[in-house]
C-alpha cells in the first residue's frame, strides 16, 4: 500500500526537492504540492492523503493555524513539520495544533522518509534536540485537574501504549485489538481528554 503524501512550503526550491524525493521513493504516492496555507486548506481535504509535510513559515496562514482547521475537520490525516526553526513556541504551537511529528528542514532524505512511514504507522518522529524540550514539558508539573477517570480501562490500557511509544499497529498486536478498535480508542481518548494530539493525549496521561 502506497503512503500518500501532500507538501506544503512557499518556497518553490525546498517543494521542488520535496517533491522529487516523494516521487522517487518506493511506496509513496505524491498527490500535491501547494505554496500557501490558503490553497492548501481549500484543496487537501479533497486529495484523501495520509500524510502532509507541513511548513510552518507560510506566506498567509502559519503552518500549525493549517494544521489545527485541517486535523479538526480531517483527524485522519497526518501531520510532519518541516521548519528551519528550533524554537519551543513553533514546537508546541505545532504540536498543540494537531501535528505528529516536527523534524527540521536540513534533515537527511532517508530520514526524512523513514519519519514519514514513521507518522503514517502512529508514531511521533522529532530530532532528539526537540523531543528532550517536550520530554521537560513533560516534567512540569501539572496545572490543573485531567480528567482521566472518564476512561475506560482499556482505554487507559491503549493510552499507556501510545506512552510507551509504540505505533497502532503495535498497539493492535500488544492489545490484541483490531486496527479499527485501535482508531476508535483514538477519537474516543482524545475526545474525552479534549486533545487533538497523540503528544496532547500523553501529556496529560503522564500528568494524570
Amino acid at each position: 500500500m502506497q503512503i500518500k503524501v501532500a507538501i506544503v512550503d512557499d518556497d518553490e526550491g525546498i517543494r521542488g526537492s520535496l517533491s522529487a524525493l516523494i516521487k522517487r521513493a518506493k511506496d509513496f504516492k505524491l498527490l500535491g504540492e501547494f505554496a500557501n496555507g490558503a490553497t492548501a486548506l481549500k484543496e487537501i481535504p479533497k486529495l484523501g492523503a495520509d500524510v502532509v509535510l507541513m511548513d510552518i513559515n507560510l506566506p498567509d496562514v502559519k503552518g500549525y493555524e493549517c494544521v489545527r482547521q485541517l486535523k479538526e475537520k480531517h483527524p485522519g490525516i497526518q501531520f510532519l513539520m518541516l521548519t528551519v526553526y528550533e524554537d519551543s513556541d513553533s514546537l508546541f504551537n505545532s504540536l498543540r495544533a494537531g501535528a505528529s511529528g516536527y523534524l527540521l528542514k536540513r534533515t537527511a532524505a532517508a530520514r526524512l522518509l523513514e519519519a514519514i512511514r514513521d507518522v503514517y504507522e502512529g508514531g511521533s518522529p522529532m530530532t532528539p534536540q526537540l523531543a528532550r524540550r517536550v520530554v521537560q514539558f513533560f516534567s512540569k508539573p501539572a496545572s490543573e485537574s485531567i480528567p482521566l477517570a472518564r476512561l475506560t480501562p482499556s482505554e487507559r490500557e491503549f493510552l499507556g501504549q501510545l506512552a510507551n511509544g509504540y505505533a497502532y499497529k503495535e498497539i493492535a498486536d500488544r492489545m490484541c485489538i483490531s486496527i479499527d478498535t485501535v482508531r476508535s480508542y483514538v477519537r474516543t481518548v482524545y475526545e474525552k481528554l479534549h486533545v487533538h494530539s497523540r503528544t496532547e493525549a500523553v501529556v496529560k496521561y503522564l500528568r494524570g
